[in-house]
């Protein structure tokens, strides 16, 4: 038997093509065909952004990724409710190559530890605490006990503010250097299971996955750029993640959210080149 040079795909007929585009190159097609038009609101965090300034944000936190060390393939870990870091994050691993690991806010320390040594994550960006859990404790824990953890960083803290505006500091070549170099079929993101029936279980996601998903479902709900989408699920579930993600982005639609859980967004509607 010939082994395969390359990945094939299978999928039904249709007259629509499949977008063949990261989602870093996707998110700065459309933000620059509206970059003045709104593109997300955190309604608890009283934040509003455009689609140029969540563009220009993204590039900011990307540097800080390739300055930290973060190479392609690499994995970093999120744990938190939704918020604007939280879009932010998923949207400068995507330009890096930086695979995220949407870690499920209800986790206890163990189930922690088994993703984050499971996943294989060099670094965890969480916000200190949620509820009644004191996220930062449960993280030195953690990071004591598997080596593959180097750093935490928590949001609204110096290391963070730090991280998120490297770009001001060292401008975004490096990260159109990095981008160049990624294409639609490397895996971006790994999302794991609740746990409930046993340890949790991970399943890698690509660009073209999440790209296409958003796409095709956000072309059959005919979201248009007047619409808004609103959303109260944790963004670590697969539906939010996708919902949150690609959808409205491909889309030119907006996000809205009221809830500490929930995150708006203004994203466009998502088109073939």
């Amino acid at each position: 038997m010939t082994p395969m040079s390359s990945l094939a795909y299978s999928h039904g007929t249709s007259t629509t093509p499949l977008l063949g585009e990261t989602i870093g190159a996707n998110l700065r097609r459309i933000s620059a065909s509206q970059p003045d038009a709104e593109c997300l609101v955190s309604c608890q965090q009283h934040v509003r952004m455009t689609y140029g300034e969540f563009d220009r944000a993204v590039d900011d936190l990307a540097a800080g990724l390739v300055e930290s060390g973060l190479a392609a393939g690499d994995r970093i870990g999120i744990w938190s409710p939704n918020r604007v870091e939280w879009t932010l994050l998923q949207y400068a691993a995507a330009r890096t190559g930086v695979i995220l690991v949407t870690i499920n806010p209800a986790y206890r320390t163990s189930e922690l530890e088994y993703v984050v040594r499971q996943s294989g994550c060099r670094v965890v960006v969480a916000v200190s605490s949620f509820k009644d859990s004191d996220y930062e404790a449960m993280l030195a824990e953690v990071q004591s006990s598997v080596p593959s953890l180097e750093h935490v960083v928590c949001f609204e803290t110096p290391a963070w503010d730090e991280l998120a505006s490297a770009g001001q500091r060292l401008g975004h070549d490096a990260v159109h250097e990095r981008e160049a170099t990624l294409g639609s079929d490397d895996p971006i993101n790994i999302q794991y299971t609740s746990g409930t029936t046993g340890f949790p279980k991970g399943a890698t996601l690509t660009h073209h996955n999440i790209l296409n998903h958003g796409y095709f479902v956000g072309q059959r709900c005919g979201y248009t750029a007047s619409d808004r989408v609103c959303t109260g699920a944790s963004m670590t579930a697969t539906r939010a993640a996708r919902a949150c993600l690609s959808r409205p982005i491909i889309c030119r639609t907006s996000v809205w959210a009221t809830a500490q859980s929930a995150l708006c967004f203004a994203l466009p509607r998502a088109h073939s080149p």
